[in-house]
């Protein structure tokens, strides 16, 4: 007898744009890593990508069958655009059975069927945070994509449970893969960053993009709090520019404060990965999460974290964190003093989260995916 044919499955890619995108950006590209490294049975994978992502991804292009779309570049409208006409006909001249729209809505034409990753509703429940654009734009494309994918894959359980909530999809129709975190991914830094950066005290740490959900300003209005007990403290904010930069920084000009922070924008990964090792603590202020990745970088490098008592980080962290109000300084200046002065706490924090984030495997979190696409394809 023969073989089965294995499923082929296609990843639309064509909405990571490097740098632009945040946490999904990191998701995706170390998750499809991870499916690379496993190659579970019986899926064949191809990537359907743009220019900027096959240059910074290399290594994924060279490990997947991969068709780079010609015009899209940077444009919203050019992508959108692309996905109901290069995509579709690229899907069936690959003989493609599952299209994974990774990037949250599926195309306006489709021929075939679809499995969607929901990384967050956000910009449903928190509107103000996106332009009337984009606003009006997932008002209108979101609805037919959780009606009409396969499959929804989505991080958390909040995730999932806001999405039945919202749309009344059942929860069986909706999958949940989980990042991961693996030690081995860890480099070191290119140069010396006590010199590169300037750090000369201990420093907490924020890896973040200034989108309005990321909450900087309450970060720093904290930080300026804990300066007067602790003079000697640094702020490390890493991550990419976004809406709220002037705001950080006309904030961190107003308290005063310019020089006990180091706003270092996006760093290599070897750099952040000493920063999280390094750090007195993690504070991520974050008001909205679907998932929260740099929580899982903070555990895994035995970095003490405090989170927002908000969205998903709560389940995430599973009580291996100090959880916190996301808008209240003085509540963090208090956390930030405590972890800095108690080497008891620093413990507590750093062994929890220990445990909590050996709960977490690239490679398991492959093994959901390829679960999911069997899924999807069995229907």
């Amino acid at each position: 007898m023969a073989e089965p044919r294995p499923l082929r499955v296609g990843v639309n890619l064509l909405w990571l744009v490097p740098g632009v995108v945040g946490g999904s950006e990191e998701y995706s590209t170390r998750l499809l890593a991870a499916f690379a490294e496993d190659r579970p049975d019986g899926i064949d994978l191809t990537l359907f990508v743009n220019r900027p992502f096959a240059e910074t991804y290399p290594e994924l292009v060279a490990a997947f069958p991969t068709y780079v779309c010609p015009v899209i570049e940077r444009s919203k409208l050019l992508r959108i655009a692309a996905e109901a006409t290069w995509l579709l006909v690229q899907a069936k001249r690959r003989g493609i059975d599952v299209l994974h729209h990774a990037g949250g809505t599926i195309p306006l034409l489709r021929m075939t069927p679809a499995v969607t990753t929901i990384h967050d509703l956000q910009p449903l429940l928190l509107p103000d945070n996106f332009s009337l654009a984009k606003q009006r734009y997932l008002r209108w494309r979101l609805p037919p994509t959780v009606r009409r994918s396969r499959l929804l894959i989505t991080l958390t359980d909040y995730t999932r449970r806001t999405i039945v909530e919202h749309f009344g999809r059942g929860a069986d129709g909706i999958a949940l893969v989980p990042p991961g975190y693996t030690i081995a991914l860890s480099e070191k830094p290119e140069g010396d960053p006590i010199a590169t950066y300037g750090i000369d005290g201990p420093f907490f740490l924020y890896p973040a993009i200034t989108y309005p959900h990321k909450n900087h300003g309450v970060l720093v209005r904290a930080f300026a709090l804990l300066l007067e007990r602790h003079p000697e403290a640094l702020l490390v904010l890493s991550g990419g520019e976004a809406s709220e930069e002037a705001a950080l920084a006309d904030d961190i000009e107003r308290l005063g404060i310019g020089h006990r922070v180091r706003r270092v924008g996006r760093v290599p990964r070897g750099d952040l990965d000493w920063f999280f090792h390094h750090a007195v603590a993690l504070t991520q202020t974050s008001r909205f999460e679907g998932f929260g990745l740099p929580v899982l970088e903070a555990m895994g490098h035995g970095c003490p974290v405090l989170a927002a008592d908000a969205t998903a980080l709560p389940e995430v962290v599973a009580g291996a964190a100090m959880l916190l109000p996301p808008d209240d300084p003085e509540a963090w200046a208090t956390a930030m003093a405590e972890v800095l002065e108690d080497e008891d706490t620093q413990v507590r924090l750093r062994d929890a989260g220990n445990v909590r984030v050996a709960e977490f495997r690239w490679g398991a979190s492959a093994q959901r995916l390829a679960d999911a696409y069997r899924q999807a394809g069995s229907k």
